[in-house]
């Protein structure tokens, strides 16, 4: 079992050694290793003023953030302030905010990050950085590669749980949420430098299974020769068992025993449960396919022979108590205990979701575990987390390490407010239909601007495809997750405002550009030069710049729509650049080239995070 407590303690010594070794750098160094966090980067600038300017206060945390609009600089440091309150009663030299401010800034290194500082109100240091310093830092990512500007997060190793539909259930719009917020979840964390198991946990374990054995039993004595092809729609044959089960019986009674022989382990009962999984799976890795989604499945079954030595670890604490003749753990806070073992003997998902908690903690080493379902299910995830921390798996606070978060999501609505359903409104959209209606009318949309004239088949079924999908995609990710969103193809399909559509044609114009330049752009990297000389030119580059710090608080948030909205105002900034200044054919051609490639590079960039397929003319 993890000692948490220690592993805790070595984590913060290593974590403060790391800190006093980056200090400890000279500024030249620091500047010349930049690797894109703006933020963080002066957080250790401000640390080392900090560390002259009160020697006395430790512990105190640097706070830098972005400037907001209007606001002279382009970064801020808010800690006069809140370190006026601590020294205000110590003898301080200092008289108010405004002069701890002063301080900061007399006392701040010399960097060739930063081109000037000011103090503002009650001691805000207002941050310039030097835009010769921003074009060079621009310039050695196009040589060295957005990789480098990679954001570098405290754990190695996490596992994102999500999609993780039902065996014997078509996959539909209710899964589209978890299985799009979760694959982006992991490629941000991914390319953070962080190891991500990527689980599939599937219901594939539970009494459904015996009515869909007994059934498939009657429908084809000989289950040896079933394929996908003979059961045919999998949820209508689901259907079907669930309505015999209901009406007969006989046949439920047939059910509930075959369920006690397929948990017994009857070769015969088990056999017929991996045929049912195994057409399941087909039609889930089509789902995965057709949206480029990796997952690896860990279902519910994976974790059964693990459960009773975890019933025993828990009872052995203490933590399980005898309640109407079932096993509960009872948890501060909260009225009703955790059922562990049902009044049968048989397990929940409870029993399910804590044994693949311990066996992701102390088998797979996780120090980081993110489950992605609705919001609804937020107060069993908060009880068995709690139950968690009781049994000493995890440590109490939930931003210690190693750490466990549940990411709800909101409902996807229909345009009359409801849940989105068919148009007969008796069943769930299928995902299936959904993409393939996004596919169609993209590629509607590209016939009738004439692009079937133009293109090889190939090109318009592959653009259609990614503009279509890509738009269901950002349609989604683009909102909070925890709100419900209204699913509509003519909003999401929409060429103007923030869509993927409007997106992607934005990169598509940017490749123009720089195409009709004529210019070999892998040279140019290697022999020209990027100024910022301009406002619009400037603003670019400084949102250029700021892409690590958000995919870092993308990732620590677990929020896409953060991305998003970097993603939205870098083509703002981009649009608004290109319509003031010519690039082909003026004086500044070359910087202005290298900077519609740097916006391409780091837009593509952030497709790919968002799991979007770029396109390069439209």
């Amino acid at each position: 079992m993890i000692n948490i407590r220690r592993e805790c303690v070595l984590r913060a010594e290593a974590t403060r050694r790391f800190a006093f070794a980056t200090k400890s750098k000279s500024v030249a160094t620091m500047a010349a290793e930049y690797t894109g966090n703006l933020k963080h980067q002066l957080e250790i600038l401000f640390d080392e003023s900090l560390r002259l300017t009160v020697p006395d206060e430790t512990g105190v945390e640097i706070k830098v953030a972005a400037s907001q609009p209007g606001i002279p600089g382009d970064y801020q440091c808010n800690n006069a302030m809140s370190l006026w309150s601590i020294i205000k009663g110590k003898g301080t030299q200092f008289r108010g905010p405004p002069a701890v401010g002063q301080a900061l800034l007399n006392n701040l290194p010399t960097s060739e990050m930063v081109e000037s500082c000011s103090v503002a109100g009650p001691g805000f240091v207002n941050v310039v950085l030097s835009s010769n310093w921003m074009a060079k830092s621009i310039e050695n990512m196009l040589i060295d590669g957005i990789d480098t500007w990679a954001p570098t997060l405290p754990v190695k190793r996490a596992v994102v749980d999500f999609s993780s539909p039902n065996i014997a259930k078509e996959m539909h719009v209710g899964h589209l949420r978890s299985t799009i917020i979760g694959d982006t979840l992991a490629r941000m964390l991914e390319y953070s430098k962080v190891e991500v198991l990527r689980r599939n946990h599937v219901g594939d374990w539970g009494t459904q299974f015996g009515m869909l054995i007994e059934y498939l039993f009657e429908e084809f004595p000989d289950t040896d020769s079933v394929t996908e092809t003979a059961i045919g729609d999998l949820q209508s044959f689901y259907k079907k068992s669930k309505r015999k089960f209901d009406d007969d019986p006989d046949f439920k009674e047939k059910a509930q025993k075959a369920v006690v022989r397929l948990q017994g382990g009857d070769p015969i009962y088990r056999k017929a449960w991996a045929k049912i999984c195994e057409i399941s799976r087909t039609e889930f890795a089509t789902v995965y396919q057709r949206l480029r989604v990796e997952l690896e499945e860990k279902g519910e079954s994976f974790y059964n022979p693990y459960i009773p030595q975890v019933i025993e670890e828990l009872n052995s604490k203490g933590l399980i108590e005898e309640s109407e003749g079932a096993r509960v753990i009872f948890l501060e806070g909260f009225k009703i205990p955790l059922m562990v073992v049902k009044s049968d003997g048989g397990f929940n998902y409870a029993s399910t979701d804590l044994t693949a908690l311990w066996y992701r903690l102390n088998e797979e080493k996780a120090e980081w575990i993110i489950y992605l379902t609705d919001v609804g299910q937020q107060p069993h995830f908060h009880m068995f987390f709690k139950a968690a921390r009781k049994a000493g798996w995890l440590p109490d606070s939930d931003k210690t390490y190693p750490r466990v978060d549940h990411v709800g999501f909101g409902l996807v609505m229909g345009d009359d407010r409801k849940r989105f359903r068919t148009r007969a409104a008796a069943d769930v959209v299928r995902l299936v239909d959904l993409l393939d209606e996004a596919k169609t009318r993209s590629k509607t949309a590209l016939v009738e601007r004439g692009k079937d004239k133009e293109w090889t088949p190939e090109e318009l079924d592959q653009t259609a495809e990614a503009v279509g999908y890509g738009a269901v995609k950002y349609a989604d990710l683009k909102n909070n997750r925890s709100t419900n969103y209204t699913f509509n193809f003519d909003q999401m399909l929409s060429d103007k405002g923030n869509t993927a559509v409007y997106l992607l044609y934005a990169h598509a114009r940017i490749c123009s550009i720089i195409r009709k330049s004529g210019k070999d752009i892998d040279e140019l990297k290697k022999t020209g030069n990027v100024a910022l000389d301009h406002p619009e030119e400037r603003a670019l580059g400084l949102h250029l710049l700021r892409f690590a710090e958000t995919v870092e608080e993308a990732c620590n948030n677990l929020l896409p729509n953060v991305l998003c909205q970097y993603l939205y105002d870098l083509s703002e900034r981009f649009t608004t650049f290109y319509s003031i200044h010519q690039v082909n054919g003026s004086p500044e051609e070359a910087s202005r080239l290298l900077l519609c490639e740097a916006t391409a590079i780091v837009m593509r960039k952030c497709f790919h995070l968002l799991g979007i397929t770029p396109v390069y003319k439209i």
